[in-house]
């Protein structure tokens, strides 16, 4: 049965956010620190140490934090998810900015588990124009990567795609592939392998920027129905839990058994299923025998009253209870139906309808049997 896709608050989703990207600026800036210790004087091989931390706990992080946010960690990311629908775009300043603030405590983070001072402002000039180009091509390659990888159904690839594409950037980007505005800012607070000094960090950003808005038109052009799968970027954030079952009950006048079955499956399934009821020619009231015996078992029928059968209601039931409707009856595909022959209490006295109420009662007890016992 198809649930409605509801994404975990804006405060957890922002959270994570912030979380994910301090850990991320982390990896980066503390792997480039024990690298140049680890092997002063080799550059590549300290760019190979920087970059395999870095996919590596990409991966890693994406997986632990994508159930929650979808784990962009990267505004340029957001951006373009807010741009194909994926991401309420008034939810956007809540993501950049925690992804920012994240950024700028994990690089802080990082100097001082070495030792260092929090905040040393990076001297790592990038500013020529060949740097400014190989964000351009980082970025445009990050975000096609996500959506083509997300867009294919394989978004349970993605952590390791997203990984495997910026270990691979780190060598063949001039720019070693920084393609995220929020890590460049926090890697200007640390003057050590994996900063940038303030001055080139406009630059930068700008560049991703541009590269950003071809890869939404690239994206937008390779996969025209992305806005189907936006909501997937980079990973799914959990899945809802499931809707309960809506159940709709139909007779003619929608004044006796069917108010009747609403009101008892409702007390019954104790809001673990919806139940509306309607009529093909609905009456004027509710049946006084039925409401007087409704309202000797304690359930309250005074806001109950006879309701046109819509086209609406019959399609977002996922069963239909019918009771004498006839050809009025909707009939729809995919819908489960029950047809529970009862005699019409319309006419006759009190006691000759509580037998009517209590066989409604035992198949609405057998039916909430049938649909929650696995729930149990």
């Amino acid at each position: 049965m198809a649930a409605p896709l509801l994404r975990p608050d804006l405060a957890r989703r922002s959270l994570a956010e912030f979380t994910g990207t301090a850990f991320l600026v982390a990896v980066v800036v503390g792997s480039g620190i024990a690298a140049a210790k680890l092997s002063p004087h080799d550059v590549g091989l300290e760019l190979l140490e920087n970059a395999a931390a870095t996919a590596g706990g990409l991966v890693a992080l994406i997986l632990a934090f994508g159930p929650v946010s979808g784990a962009h960690f990267n505004p340029v990311v957001s951006i373009a998810d807010a741009w194909f629908g994926g991401l309420d775009r008034r939810d956007l300043p809540a993501y950049i900015g925690a992804q920012i603030t994240g950024a700028v405590a994990g690089s802080i983070v990082a100097n001082l588990m070495f030792d260092l001072d929090a905040v040393s402002w990076s001297q790592h000039h990038r500013g020529t124009s060949g740097l400014w180009l190989g964000e351009v091509v980082a970025t445009i390659g990050l975000l096609t990567v996500i959506f083509g990888v997300v867009r294919s159904g394989r978004s349970s690839a993605a952590p390791f795609a997203v990984g495997a594409y910026i270990g691979g950037a780190y060598f063949f980007t001039s720019s070693t592939s920084f393609a995220n505005p929020a890590v460049t800012i926090g890697r200007a607070f640390s003057d050590t392998f994996a900063g940038i000094a303030p001055s080139s960090v406009a630059g930068f950003v700008a560049f991703q920027l541009v590269g950003m808005v071809i890869a939404i038109a690239l994206v937008r052009t390779l996969y025209p129905d992305i806005a189907r799968v936006a909501q997937e970027v980079v990973v799914p954030t959990a899945p809802p839990e499931p809707r309960p079952p809506e159940i709709l009950v139909v007779c003619t006048h929608n004044a006796g058994r069917s108010v009747a079955a609403r009101v008892l499956l409702d007390h019954h399934g104790r809001g673990r299923v919806q139940v509306r009821s309607a009529g093909s020619a609905p009456g004027d009231d509710i049946n006084p025998a039925v409401a007087a015996i409704l309202t000797e078992r304690g359930l309250d029928v005074s806001k109950e009253f006879p309701k046109a059968l819509t086209d609406d209601a019959a399609r977002a039931a996922d069963i239909i209870i019918t009771m004498g409707c006839g050809d009025a009856c909707p009939v729809y595909l995919g819908k489960r139906y029950l047809d529970w022959d009862l005699p019409d209490p319309a006419g006759r006295s009190i006691d000759e309808v509580r037998p009517i109420v209590d066989d409604i009662e035992r198949r609405a007890i057998a039916l909430l049997d049938e649909l929650l016992t696995p729930a149990r």
